[in-house]
């Protein structure tokens, strides 16, 4: 995946400040603050480090305690309903995301749901498929697909949204070499913005930036190669001084 994506349509990023999210009784962010502006950003950590955690404050399903969450101008906790227009999750899973029968009928409802009308909405859903090679995909039943092809209709939901940040959890996790090629040319296409998180460092690894987390705190950041060599290298010796 190339380094060097087209520059996102809005430019104001997403602040963390002085974020503090308890969960539990237990912290997992205790004042956490982040300036993401990059078009691409990886993030990287191993399970449990609050890398869901962290869309999920970004995406405004779960308020900070304390400190405050700005999504391209729009404060998580008082404009919830303006987020939809700035910022869209794709699961990891995508039975967990799709609702709808067929392929049109899902990319139709990102667009009703943003107020337009039911017909137009099915018609831009067909006109957008067909304008990437897919018209044929707009009445295929979504339990024929493959797993590659679910998430291709995932990101492709969020995409005809245009929402300027997509946040990706882990979109290459269970996909065969060809469903991840295929991924990978449908992400390098996409103008918006993208923070993904992943296991798979090798998708990172030329980004600008990537971020490191470990326990709710940020371990590193900075350019891909350099944060991925490190986070290899530690989990390496944690895997040595543990076997």
């Amino acid at each position: 995946m190339s380094p060097s994506p087209p520059t996102p349509r809005a430019a104001d990023g997403i602040y963390l400040e002085s974020v503090t999210l308890v969960r539990g009784g237990r912290p997992v962010f205790d004042g956490l603050t982040l300036a993401l502006r990059e078009p691409r950003i990886g993030l990287v950590g191993d399970n449990g480090a609050g890398k869901s955690s962290l869309f999920r404050l970004i995406c405004g399903l779960e308020p900070p305690q304390q400190g405050r969450v700005l999504v391209h101008g729009c404060d998580t906790r008082t404009a919830r309903r303006e987020l939809p227009g700035r910022v869209g999750l794709m699961f990891q899973n995508p039975d967990d995301q799709i609702i709808f029968p067929t392929v049109a009928e899902e990319l139709a409802f990102s667009l009703t749901a943003q107020g337009t009308p039911r017909k137009d909405a099915r018609q831009q859903a067909q006109d957008f498929l067909a304008q990437r090679g897919l018209a044929d995909w707009g009445p295929r039943a979504i339990g024929e697909l493959s797993q590659g092809q679910r998430q291709q209709v995932c990101l492709l939901a969020l995409q005809i949204s245009r929402p300027a940040t997509l946040l990706l959890d882990e979109p290459f996790a269970s996909l065969d070499l060809p469903s991840q090629a295929r991924l990978a040319a449908q992400l390098q296409r996409t103008p918006q913005q993208i923070i993904f998180s992943t296991h798979a460092l090798a998708h990172v690894q030329d980004f600008d930036r990537v971020l490191w987390l470990e326990q709710g705190r940020l371990r590193a950041d900075g350019p891909g190669r350099e944060v991925c060599a490190a986070y290899a290298e530690d989990v390496r010796q944690r895997t040595v001084a543990h076997a």
